[in-house]
Parts: structure tokens; sequence; C-alpha cells
């Protein structure tokens, strides 16, 4: 069974964050660090449209939270916390994020959108030349670096995918680099544009 027919069957068919029943499509909770069925879910392009654009998210869209913030599956209580996040200063998103619970690994995972700052709170990390990076970009290294611990050396022009983010620092993104999961300072790096 494909991952598109498993979430079909698990949602029924409908968007598992609004219950839209068109333009259904996988979204894979970013940063895609598990994937598959545990990490996404169906979404409408409604949701998906407005989960990737801040500017587009209308408050009201949103309410559907109130029901599907219950649901049993991980993916989809990640992304209701998040957008519920997002739009708390709206009021009623407040009470429903008190409600909500979350294990201690899911609540991590899900504060790695950074939703849950104010614009003057978040840490953002730039490439090279200023390009902002986000959790499960790509990247390539724009020199040679020296893997601190080993005797290894990340040559110039390896990519880098699926890279997450220090929330503390500014200038740290992690990546695998072959096997080995290593730490990189942000200026020597290039975010790779984004496949058509």
């Amino acid at each position: 069974m494909s991952l598109l027919q498993e979430l079909e069957e698990r949602s029924g068919n409908q968007c598992e964050l609004c219950t839209a029943k068109d333009n259904l499509s996988i979204y894979e909770v970013p940063p895609m660090s598990t994937g598959g069925v545990d990490g996404s879910l169906l979404a409408c392009s409604t949701c998906v449209e407005q989960i990737g654009d801040v500017e587009k998210t209308e408050a009201n869209h949103w309410r559907c939270l109130n029901d599907s913030m219950w649901s049993e599956f991980r993916a989809v209580k990640i992304v209701a916390w998040r957008m519920l996040s997002r739009l708390r200063k709206e009021g009623w998103p407040q009470d429903l994020l008190d409600m909500l619970y979350l294990e201690d690994d899911d609540l991590r995972f899900a504060k790695e959108s950074g939703d849950h700052l104010d614009e003057s709170e978040k840490i953002i990390h730039r490439d090279a030349n200023g390009a902002i990076l986000q959790a499960g970009d790509s990247v390539v290294l724009i020199k040679d670096l020296k893997v601190k611990g080993s005797s290894m050396v990340a040559k110039q022009g390896t990519a880098v995918r699926r890279i997450s983010l220090d929330h503390e620092n500014a200038k740290y993104i992690e990546g695998k680099v072959g096997p080995t999961q290593i730490v990189i300072i942000t200026d020597y790096v290039k975010k790779m544009a984004e496949k058509e």
C-alpha cells in the first residue's frame, strides 16, 4: 500500500486538519526527519498553502483545529499545535493550546517550526549569501570543512539534505555528510534551489 493510500484510508479521504475533500495531497511535517505515515498527513491545498505562508494564514479557517487537535496521529497534533501557536494572539487558539497535550518529544519537534515565538524572538539562519534557511532545506558546502573529532573532511560542493536548525544559535545548522551527522556553520553553506 502506498503512503497516499495509507493516509487516505486513515483519514477517510479528507483533509486531516479541516475535513475538506478536494485537492488533497501528502504533507510531510518539516523538518522531515521521519516522513512516512507517522511524519505525514493528508491535507487540502488551502491548509498546505496557509501552513507554508504566514502571510496567507486566515484565522477563521483554523477553527477546524477545535476537532482535529484531538487526533490520535502525531503529525496531525503537531501541525495543530504549530498553527494554534502561530494564531494564539487571536484569543481562541490560546484556549485550545491550553487543552492540547503533546508528549515531550513531540513538543520539541513541534517547536522546531518557531511558530510559538514572536517575530522578535525568532532566530533566523542565513546562508553565506543571506538567503534564509529553514529546517528541511538542502544546502551545499562552499569550502572544505574539517569535521571535529574525526579525520574526515567534508569537501566543497557536498550536498547536505534535510538540515535541522540550532534554535539557540543562528550560525549553526546540522546535517548528514555521508553517514555522519555534523554541525555546520552557516557561513560555509549555500542554499540549494528547490527542484521545480
